[in-house]
């Protein structure tokens, strides 16, 4: 771990990881170390944090359900439960990426 990675912050840490590779919320919660589900709350907050600064942009490859391909979910920076259209649980986690 160099200098930078063990004094950033772990919204610092997942922004950087995301400048690396596209991630999904799992994917993030084992390289950074947090629980899955507080992943989604940082997001939002990196999300909010990249304004265009450096020409960057925060993207969403969007959830999709396994059995009937929907992936108009409201709010794309979260985990749906279930599918609104076909009520399934299978549902693909979004990606996120910071280019």
């Amino acid at each position: 771990m160099t200098d930078r990675e063990s004094s950033a912050t772990t919204r610092q840490r997942i922004a950087d990881a995301l400048r690396s590779d596209p991630a999904t919320a799992s994917e993030l919660s084992t390289t950074v170390g947090v629980p899955a589900s507080s992943v989604y709350g940082h997001l939002q907050h990196v999300a909010r944090s990249i304004h265009g600064d450096d020409d960057e942009q925060f993207l969403v490859a969007p959830p999709e359900c396994r059995d009937c391909g929907f992936s108009a979910f409201d709010d794309p920076v979260n985990y749906p439960s279930r599918c609104p259209e076909c009520r399934s649980e299978g549902i693909e986690e979004a990606v996120f990426k910071i280019e």
